[in-house]
């Protein structure tokens, strides 16, 4: 995480309320569309050249580094931040489920290796240690294990499993009953704790919990869970920004990403533990979600974010096969492919594109592939 972070989460939703649900109305393809994007939106295709243009307008191939956005006279520096790694980290990871034996991972890691900074507890910085010391934030480094210890599930390589081992240490490190209890969200920052730092925690919790069957584990997501949901959870579902720990006073902000991992929490409690009132929540904080989010067939416009909570809505469709928590992600991911793509492909509404953006986008076609490989 970092400055610039904060400069795109002040765009984000700002309401406090829900809205009533409006009814959605069936948007048909433009005579622009092609036969391609009609056939059931081909969403492999899709992430296909999502992905490929990764590769060919963001990479940096003398380093093996990224480049957070297409701009290379205005940047904030040379190369990208952490925070749009841990987005495409995960895109690649899905595009290894979509494509069983190629090797989109192995890239990108070897890039986030150039952000370790061995200061005890070990973890990584938010931008590359060897151009410079840098701050640490719990999210991105939460959001590493979350794709690492998903790779490890699929390939069972130990190097997922020790790193997600060491961000769960780090992350611990975050935690005091400052307000109550909680993680911070960034480290020697003690001004606020935010739902982008305790949901995923949650997540990596459990899933270690899946992966070595330690209590431990699942205590402490329990925990985690327990606190988040007191504390940061509107009544009608939806999950807060952050609380200050000084006046205890909530930032009311609601974004997509904050749903979704709270909204997954719930399934994977429930298919541990397989207490009906985690099954009941998630589909209360899922329908809240789609109600307050999704206006006139679209979601907001930050598209990693909307990335992260469909990786709830999936884990909730794979229990209950409510097609609703699908089909609208769907109706959205057409319209950014007919709408906000340019002539190279590139997704985005700004002239300048960011990785953040495409990664984001790539992971939701390969997950909608994925989806409609099943059915």
């Amino acid at each position: 995480m970092n400055k610039k972070k904060l400069s795109i989460l002040s765009l984000g939703v700002m309401i406090s309320g829900l809205a009533t649900a409006q009814q959605k109305h069936h948007i048909h393809p433009s005579p622009k569309t092609s036969v391609v994007a009609v056939q059931d939106l081909n969403y492999k295709t899709k992430a296909e050249e999502t992905y490929k243009n990764i590769n060919s307008y963001f990479t940096d191939r003398k380093t093996g580094l990224y480049f957070e956005t297409t701009d290379t006279v205005h940047r904030e520096n040379i190369h990208s931040w952490l925070w749009p790694l841990c987005a495409l980290v995960q895109a690649a990871n899905e595009m290894e489920r979509l494509h069983p034996g190629k090797k989109y991972m192995g890239p990108v890691v070897k890039a986030i290796d150039q952000y370790y900074n061995k200061k005890k507890p070990a973890a990584y910085q938010d931008y590359v240690t060897s151009e410079r010391l840098s701050s640490r934030f719990y999210d991105d480094n939460q959001w590493i294990a979350i794709a690492y210890l998903d790779a490890y599930r699929r390939s069972r390589k130990p190097k997922y499993l020790q790193v997600a081992k060491m961000i769960y240490t780090f992350m611990l490190s975050g935690a005091d009953q400052q307000a109550g209890g909680g993680l911070y969200w960034k480290e020697g920052d003690h001004s606020t704790k935010n739902t982008c730092s305790n949901g995923p925690a949650i997540l990596v919790a459990l899933e270690l919990y899946k992966a070595t069957k330690e209590q431990r584990y699942l205590k402490a997501a329990k925990e985690v869970y327990t606190w988040t949901s007191k504390t940061l959870q509107s009544e009608d579902g939806l999950f807060y920004d952050n609380i200050k720990t000084s006046s205890l006073k909530l930032d009311k902000a609601f974004y997509t990403y904050n749903s979704g991992t709270m909204l997954q929490s719930n399934v994977l409690l429930y298919e541990i533990t397989k207490e009906k009132k985690y099954l009941i929540e998630a589909q209360k904080i899922a329908g809240a979600a789609k109600d307050y989010f999704y206006k006139k067939d679209r979601l907001p416009s930050h598209y990693w974010f909307n990335a992260v909570m469909l990786r709830g809505y999936v884990a909730l469709y794979q229990i209950d096969h409510n097609k609703d928590w699908i089909d609208f992600y769907k109706q959205d991911a057409l319209q950014i492919w007919e709408k906000e793509r340019d002539e190279q492909g590139l997704l985005g509404k700004k002239d300048t594109k960011s990785l953040i953006d495409q990664a984001g986008m790539a992971e939701i076609y390969a997950r909608l592939a994925l989806l409609s490989s099943k059915n």
